[in-house]
């Protein structure tokens, strides 16, 4: 695989024929993948840092992007849980699956809203819109357009948690999976993954186009993230 630039075709899972029992499965692994790699640190870590001068007791609202089966929402749920905030948390994603995915896995005492749909035609608004391995599905003017959508949705910030592509992460990520026994389609689209993702270079060039200022940071286990508040 040439990682000089973003590789461009669809993941697996971007297919509309991955049978429910296959989806549940890999969006089992796809879990425990985020729990091995520490995804969600870099999204918490955000939303500590937008946070720590609102009172326990405040409110909120946070909008996941691209949310799979919810294990993001229900990570921020608990987090606002001992932060003392009250937080209202919604999703949206394009995948049909998602949403019962997400709703089988979420406990009735943690409403959620998920919805369905192209994060394009969502309307609405939030004090902090996240996103965690979402950008890379999209192409480089999809992903400028998503830069703006969430400069104008996002009332006190929003935050990017992707991958960077790295020859280190993409094969080191392949041994893993298969060490792992996950699901085939998890190592394939993964490696994708990696592959279809952003560096440094590229997250400038795009925040140009999209004429927006933003912190990059680099995170643990490949991550790239980008952050704006205010």
């Amino acid at each position: 695989m040439d990682l000089s630039a973003r590789a461009e075709g669809p993941e697996i899972l971007d297919a509309g024929d991955v049978g429910p029992d296959m989806f549940a499965a890999v969006m089992d692994d796809l879990a425990s993948v985020s729990r091995v790699m520490l995804a969600h640190a870099p999204t918490i870590g955000f939303l500590d840092r937008a946070t720590r001068g609102m009172p326990r007791g405040a409110s909120l609202s946070v909008l996941d992007v691209g949310y799979g089966e919810g294990d993001l929402l229900r990570r921020i749920g608990r987090w606002a849980g001992r932060r003392g905030l009250l937080v209202r948390l919604s999703g949206i994603d394009l995948n049909p699956r998602s949403a019962g995915a997400a709703r089988a896995r979420t406990p009735a005492s943690m409403p959620i809203e998920y919805a369905t749909g192209d994060v394009f035609d969502h309307a609405g608004d939030a004090d902090f819109i996240v996103s965690s391995l979402f950008t890379h599905h999209l192409t480089d003017a999809d992903a400028v357009r998503f830069l703006r959508w969430m400069q104008q949705r996002a009332r006190l910030g929003w935050f990017v948690n992707d991958l960077q592509r790295h020859v280190l992460a993409y094969h080191g990520f392949g041994m893993l999976a298969r060490l792992a026994r996950w699901h085939p389609i998890v190592r394939q689209d993964g490696q994708l993954s990696v592959a279809r993702s952003f560096r440094y270079a590229d997250w400038r060039d795009l925040l140009d186009a999209a004429g927006i200022e933003a912190r990059l940071l680099w995170r643990p286990m490949f991550r790239l993230c980008v952050e704006h508040l205010g």
